[in-house]
């Protein structure tokens, strides 16, 4: 297994540089919001934060390519940053605190470290590939990330973005579904939900539709804390356009609602065993 130490440290580097150009235009008078062509906001913070973090990678990763929400992807190389500058940007622009920086190193087909830093809540989380899952304000000040020992729906509680992309997907009555058998829902959105099930605050996160920078940086903080990270069709990993994070206790009772999986008759948590909860025929 490979040591990816060095990365981490770089990354988190990186993260110091965006936190100080995202905090400085957050609540800006000045700052300038546009529309890109998928009529989802863009700042001149994502830009900002994207270009310098791209520079920086330049000269300390020359080789590496890069892979960025708002400038796309350049180079050629089996290792690949993967960065979103500002994910939740509409909760950036309206003045939510929000939102944070994703920076994720993928090795072929596989993420292997990751830095998600949110700074107007005051936290960091990270992970790289067999040394653990952790969170705190830094480097050197970090609490190890266990999910939790949830093994039953009745008593999950769910995070969500929201509702729209899954009935643009045809599965709004599924996640309807699967919301009434939790205990407990709540729209954390973004990137919050999945480092709230790497910390065992939350067992199960969905999303119907997101792209690889939305969710690469997630998967080692998840996985590494003992989680699972997989798309919809069972998947693992960020590749799928979609995402399920769970503690790994639940991820087939949550398959079952959303994915392909068909748990035993006599399961407590199939879709159909309790009254009034029918999965949809699709």
């Amino acid at each position: 297994m490979s040591d990816f130490t060095d990365d981490l440290r770089l990354a988190h580097l990186l993260a110091d540089d965006a936190d100080s150009i995202s905090t400085d235009r957050f609540k800006a008078l000045d700052l300038h919001v546009m529309t890109k062509p998928d009529l989802s906001p863009v700042s001149d913070a994502d830009q900002a934060v994207e270009e310098s973090l791209r520079r920086t990678l330049a000269k300390a990763r020359s080789r590496d390519a890069i892979t960025g929400e708002e400038t796309g992807s350049s180079g050629s190389s089996s290792r690949r940053w993967i960065i979103d500058p500002i994910d939740g940007t509409k909760n950036f622009v309206r003045g939510v605190p929000v939102w944070a920086t994703l920076i994720g190193l993928a090795v072929e087909d596989e993420v292997v470290m990751s830095v998600v830093s949110a700074p107007q809540l005051g936290r960091r989380w990270w992970a790289a590939q067999g040394q653990g899952s952790w969170t705190g304000k830094s480097l050197m000040k970090g609490t190890r990330n266990h999910v939790s020992d949830v093994r039953s729906l009745d008593d999950a509680s769910l995070a969500y973005a929201s509702l729209t992309g899954w009935e643009e997907r045809g599965q709004l009555d599924d996640f309807m579904a699967l919301m009434r058998r939790c205990w407990r829902t709540r729209g954390y959105g973004d990137f919050w939900s999945y480092m709230l099930v790497a910390e065992g605050a939350v067992d199960i996160a969905a999303e119907p539709e997101l792209a690889v920078y939305d969710m690469a940086a997630l998967v080692p903080i998840v996985t590494e804390a003992g989680g699972t990270f997989t798309s919809l069709d069972g998947t693992p990993g960020p590749w799928g356009g979609n995402a399920v994070a769970t503690n790994t206790h639940l991820h087939d009772a949550v398959m079952a609602f959303l994915g392909s999986v068909d748990l035993d008759e006599d399961d407590p948590d199939r879709p159909d065993s309790r009254p009034g909860i029918v999965r949809p025929i699709r």
